[in-house]
């Protein structure tokens, strides 16, 4: 594996004689495919890559002056054939997991956190109902959490439709002085904590 052997089918190869390739890839195919493996770590892509390796020395080898050994210019061009595969397989993945997870996870998670902020915020707003006297709870679930008109409300309640608005109005003054007692000092400690 001299120096002097591989210059000559350098020479023999750049003057148009391209079986002589043959001789060096036979020479250096065990060394790139070695390497390549220990680099990759697969079998078929440590293949591809050593195949390329040689597909790149081939279109370069007018470029190679002899400063060093062909084989120490030839190991670089698998290092770095090595090292591109390395960050295409890592681009490829970091596609593939943001796509597969836009396309239907985000979606999901963005109900789930929905659903659960929801449910979060019905149990809060539940908790401050419960405080509330009996009527009045029944009165705020029936307008906002049953979807039930004043006119509908009065009938449930056997009270006219005006007062169920005069009701309505006067309980949700005191649902709010409630949430705003709950939820501030929630808020207060939750901007604490992020300073």
């Amino acid at each position: 594996m001299s120096t002097l052997n591989d210059q000559h089918y350098i020479d023999r190869i750049l003057q148009g004689e391209t079986s002589s390739f043959a001789a060096l890839v036979d020479r250096y195919k065990d060394m790139i495919f070695t390497l390549a493996l220990k680099m990759i770590k697969n079998r078929e892509e440590a293949e591809e890559v050593a195949q390329d390796t040689f597909i790149k020395v081939y279109n370069s080898l007018g470029k190679f002056k002899g400063d060093s050994k062909f084989s120490t210019w030839i190991y670089k061009i698998a290092y770095n054939t090595c090292l591109d595969r390395l960050k295409k397989n890592k681009k490829e993945d970091l596609n593939i997991s943001i796509d597969e997870f836009s396309a239907h996870l985000i979606k999901t998670m963005d109900n789930a956190l929905s659903a659960l902020e929801d449910k979060e915020r019905r149990q809060t707003i539940q908790n401050c109902l419960n405080l509330l006297p009996e009527d009045e709870n029944f009165l705020l679930t029936l307008f906002y959490f049953e979807d039930q008109s004043l006119e509908e409300i009065g009938k449930i309640m056997n009270i006219n439709a005006n007062n169920v608005k005069v009701k309505l109005f006067r309980s949700r003054q005191k649902l709010a002085v409630i949430l705003r007692q709950q939820l501030e000092p929630e808020t207060i400690q939750c901007y604490e904590r992020e300073r």
